[in-house]
């Protein structure tokens, strides 16, 4: 009786064993894809990861400005209401009526108008946001588990602000050369930034009773003269007209942006569908990394993104606009992110918030779509 008892023990010793041995090859089998996740982050902060997709962001963004450039002159010429072509805003044909006056006055290089300081300006832009991106990204969003919406969110929207916050100056003088229309005399880009380097603030004189003489003649007050707080200083603070909105605007702009792509790009590589919307994955594919998309599904990403992220942020894109050639129109005066939205819905009511919005829409999907589409495939040509 006692070895049928250590038969039974023993086999009941084996049965335990037999299985605990798969939760210890369950666990094993999970580190190993953590490992892989981890160490990929940890690449994204290399020097040599943090190089080539600031070059890789670059040339996505100048790839895509150019493929929108003469809907991008059109849509400045309607925000800013330039007095020429104010008579095509909110027409149906005022897009292609607009862009044809623009090639008859000026020629095919009148569409191009101020290209090439949005590419002298798009380059570093592009490049450091979605350096910026791929580098917050890696400290908000360290692994997987915190792969969230809102992180995705702020990532986007911290890359948006940096970008802006070193390349605005470019921005101001690109809008300012694509508002010019005259067809002699135009401003070089070196006449163009001095020009706005000293624009002079508007002096408001300030008068004042004589003292202890009721009703005698006013006199001006010189020494206390006034200079109207919506004025500028001459110098460098010129360059950075509307910036406020465009922070502002960055914020829901870049972060929905991002969001939204890499919410498509999730959704388009679900098990389901994987088979008809990414390709095979190559030999030197990094380790960690989702597979490609085709070439379809990454500009419909890109696209849906753009097309969002232009929806939030629209009404803050026309109150900077119209900030940043302040100097360029009306008296000099340069308003307030409150007085110039105030000033534009008297003019047009609530409609003048969303002016040059269909241009908008027919803008940037191709723009969105062929910037992220350009950045992912320079990803895989860099190996990273």
């Amino acid at each position: 009786m006692a070895d049928i008892a250590r038969d039974k023990a023993r086999q009941h010793g084996a049965a335990a064993a037999s299985t605990a041995a798969p939760r210890r090859i369950d666990a094993a089998a999970v580190s190993p894809v953590n490992d892989v996740d981890v160490t990929s982050r940890a690449k994204t902060r290399s020097w040599d990861y943090v190089w080539r997709s600031g070059v890789a962001g670059g040339i996505a963004g100048c790839a895509a400005k150019t493929t929108v450039a003469p809907l991008d002159r059109v849509k400045i010429l309607f925000q800013t209401s330039n007095p020429q072509f104010a008579k095509y805003s909110g027409s149906s044909f005022g897009l292609p009526s607009a862009m044809k006056d623009i090639y008859l006055s000026e020629g095919a290089r009148g569409l191009f108008r101020g290209h090439s300081a949005t590419l002298l300006r798009i380059f570093p832009y592009a490049g450091i946001k979605f350096l910026a991106y791929e580098q917050i990204r890696s400290v908000i969003i360290p692994d997987k588990h915190h792969e969230t919406p809102f992180r995705r969110l702020i990532s986007g929207s911290l890359a948006g602000v940096t970008s802006v916050f070193f390349t605005y100056p470019l921005e101001v003088v690109r809008v300012r050369l694509a508002f010019e229309t005259r067809r002699d005399g135009r401003s070089s880009l070196t006449s163009i930034c001095r020009q706005i380097y000293n624009e002079h603030p508007i002096e408001k004189t300030r008068t004042a009773k004589l003292p202890n003489a009721p009703g005698a003649a006013t006199v001006v007050d010189s020494a206390a003269a006034t200079v109207e707080s919506v004025a500028p200083r001459v110098g460098l603070v010129n360059f950075y007209r509307g910036f406020a909105p465009t922070m502002l605007g960055m914020l829901p702009y870049a972060g929905v942006s991002f969001l939204t792509h890499d919410t498509m790009s999730d959704l388009l590589r679900l098990p389901s569908i994987a088979q008809y919307t990414t390709l095979p994955k190559k030999k030197n594919h990094p380790e960690g990394k989702a597979a490609p998309l085709r070439s379809w599904a990454e500009l419909t990403a890109g696209g849906v993104a753009g097309m969002i992220s232009q929806t939030s942020s629209y009404p803050l894109e026309v109150v900077r606009r119209r900030m940043q050639v302040g100097g360029a129109v009306g008296d000099g005066h340069r308003l307030r992110v409150g007085e110039t939205a105030a000033m534009i819905f008297r003019e047009r009511g609530l409609r003048g918030f969303f002016v040059g919005l269909t241009i908008g829409y027919v803008k940037v999907i191709p723009l969105a779509a062929v910037s992220f589409y350009t950045y992912e495939r320079m990803k895989l040509v860099f190996g990273i």
